[in-house]
């Protein structure tokens, strides 16, 4: 196998605790397209994307990258903010990896929303940010309560899986084991395979010991 420690290529932030503003965008299907238009896409790389983030909403004229000072992430009381509040179905669409990894550079570390497009969900599992799951009228809740963004600190514990509002009310969230310890750990697909390396050796050396001719073959020009 590939000699890779687990994490040393991955730069996948490790999750557990955080304590940020959050930001309120409290529209249904919020898409990928929406996250991070086509044309900002001019590279596989994960860097150099966050300035493309929600550009058809963050930018008045997207060429000139002229702010827009309706969109609530130029607003001075959401620098920083780590924790997007918002409707149904967020990240539907197509399955662009880039929307989360625009997500990522740009410092989002958990979406916070009613549901979410399932490729969307998986990618964000495996880039680092956390998607919680909560009910509409309790997303609802909470977007409020950020209106006020740094007025409003949210605390979003991953190891006792629930969420710390600004008024200090509690709202426990479920994850799935394997999701839970994939953010804690910071491991990607490839990490969490390699954490495996000492059964898939083994698995391999009992299949040549048992059928010898596998390895002869494996040799032959």
């Amino acid at each position: 196998m590939t000699a890779r420690s687990p994490g040393a290529l991955a730069n996948v932030e490790k999750f557990s605790v955080i304590t940020a503003i959050a930001a309120p965008l409290m529209r249904v299907n919020i898409d990928t397209d929406i996250i991070i238009p086509s044309r900002e896409m001019k590279r596989v790389s994960k860097k150099g994307l966050s300035n493309g983030l929600f550009a058809g909403w963050r930018y008045t004229d997207i060429d000139e990258r002229v702010a827009n000072p309706e969109f609530v992430l130029n607003h001075a009381a959401y620098l920083g903010t780590q924790i997007i509040i918002a409707g149904e179905n967020f990240g539907c669409g197509s399955s662009r990896e880039h929307a989360v990894w625009a997500l990522v550079e740009y410092g989002i570390r958990a979406v916070i929303a009613p549901s979410f497009s399932a490729i969307f969900h998986s990618n964000c599992i495996q880039n680092g940010v956390l998607p919680v799951t909560l009910p509409a009228d309790e997303v609802a809740a909470l977007a409020k309560l950020a209106v006020g963004g740094s007025s409003g600190i949210f605390t979003i514990d991953l190891l006792a899986q629930h969420i710390i509002d600004p008024a200090g009310r509690t709202h426990t969230f479920e994850i799935s084991p394997n999701h839970r310890q994939t953010l804690l750990d910071g491991l990607d697909p490839i990490d969490r395979t390699l954490t495996l390396k000492a059964s898939i050796e083994d698995f391999e050396q009992n299949h040549y010991d048992g059928n010898t001719w596998a390895k002869l073959s494996e040799n032959q020009p």
